[in-house]
């Protein structure tokens, strides 16, 4: 047999195992129903992905014709099956005759060689279809604001992102606008996520939570929010500075990711200053959680904005400024002032540090060095978290959240001056 055989065996194969996943979700969602009631089964189904399949060969092979005839054929002989079946007047959904449509299409797609592309787009249908229930719950519990938040984001990240122009702009090259929204999508994407996740695991789960949340967004307003309730709370001492010690260790964690995404060139030399500190972070966290009293039962405020939109613009103007100064002290003393000019910006923001850091060009750096200022951004940025605990909840109150960061912190800058010393 020629190999050009053995792939149509193989398409057609995938086409009708395509057809056989989403019947299996079909006859399951309709198991109640009598044998013979059902306009489209597990076998229908799969038989729908083997017609897909043959139609696809055969246009391939024998022209339009036939397969126009047998497609056409197929989808009217659906449609007034499924039009049938909606006797009762509640019985409105064409859920069913629309999967069977696409079971169809995933056959065609699987013998006209995206037999890969036929099969994941059929388990993602599966998926959709199987989360019916928790969909259709997570509906219920959407309100208007929310929907809102959400086709704002698709917009922000969808709309305008995509067709931002790649290229660069504004004095010294220093701007590219598709870089730079990325800015605003991360910012906002960040605020939605918190919000999303408050509405759907609730205020109650407790200030770990509200931590963890939190620190993926702001770690340094997160501090100084719990920072605030060690001064007010008589109770839960050990919870608040834990839930400090563990939005710090995100903010490492996030560290990383925005380094391996945005300045992937620095990951390495940044992974091997900040890990320590980060593992220090989380041991710390751990150990704090074994005072087990309870914090006060008011909550921190959910946010009323679910889409951040004016701090994301902040930002946005925040990084372009520093994206100038970057390259302004590249272009004027070289890298390495440019890698001092980052290390002073994450007093500010580490985010911004990051993103700085990855509009200079990785000819014009040591790697090294480029950790180094990463490592130095961190370091200066926990330094203020320091000092948001000593002003919001005092030496007393906030001793425990002092020693958490302060392990941290000297991890931190151990590591840096070996790093730098050696």
């Amino acid at each position: 047999m020629s190999a050009g055989g053995d792939l149509a065996y193989r398409d057609l194969a995938v086409a009708l195992a395509a057809g056989l996943l989403v019947g299996i979700e079909r006859g399951w969602r309709q198991r109640e129903v009598t044998t013979g009631g059902r306009v489209g089964g597990v076998r229908t189904f799969a038989l729908l992905g083997g017609l897909g399949g043959m139609i696809g060969l055969l246009a391939q092979n024998y022209g339009i014709v036939m397969p126009a005839i047998l497609l056409g054929g197929a989808t009217i002989t659906l449609a007034f099956g499924y039009a049938k079946s909606m006797s009762a007047p509640e019985d409105v959904s064409i859920t069913s005759l629309v999967a069977a449509l696409l079971t169809l299409s995933f056959g065609m797609l699987a013998t006209s060689g995206h037999p890969a592309l036929a099969m994941a787009a059929a388990a993602v249908v599966t998926m959709i279809l199987a989360l019916r229930s928790a969909l259709h719950g997570l509906i219920q519990k959407l309100g208007e604001a929310d929907v809102i938040a959400l086709a704002r984001f698709a917009i922000i990240a969808g709309a305008i992102w995509p067709f931002l122009p790649d290229t660069r702009y504004g004095p010294f090259d220093a701007w590219n606008p598709r870089q730079l929204w990325l800015v605003v999508v991360f910012v906002t994407g960040l605020s939605f996520a918190g919000y999303a996740s408050s509405r759907i695991f609730g205020a109650a789960k407790g200030i770990l939570a509200t931590a963890a949340i939190g620190g993926a967004y702001s770690s340094t307003a997160v501090t100084a929010l719990l920072s605030h309730r060690l001064r007010t709370d008589e109770a839960g001492h050990g919870t608040l500075s834990a839930g400090i010690a563990l939005a710090t260790s995100i903010m490492f964690v996030r560290v990383l990711l925005l380094t391996a995404i945005i300045a992937g060139f620095a990951f390495w030399p940044v992974l091997r200053l900040v890990g320590p500190a980060m593992l220090v972070g989380v041991t710390v966290a751990l150990l704090m959680l074994r005072d087990r009293t309870p914090a006060a039962t008011a909550e921190p405020t959910r946010p009323g904005n679910p889409i951040a939109i004016l701090p994301a613009l902040g930002f946005l103007g925040l990084v372009a400024i520093m994206a100038v100064a970057a390259r302004w002290a590249e272009m004027s003393f070289g890298g390495g002032g440019a890698l001092a000019l980052i290390t002073a910006v994450g007093v500010f923001d580490v985010d911004a540090a990051i993103i700085t850091l990855g509009g200079i060009s990785a000819v014009n750096i040591d790697l090294d060095l480029a950790g180094l200022s990463l490592g130095g951004a961190v370091l200066a940025n926990m330094l203020v978290k320091i000092g948001v605990v000593i002003i919001y909840a005092g030496f007393k109150r906030g001793r425990n959240a002092i020693m958490a960061l302060s392990a941290g912190a000297a991890t931190l800058a151990g590591v840096c001056a070996v790093a730098l010393f050696r």
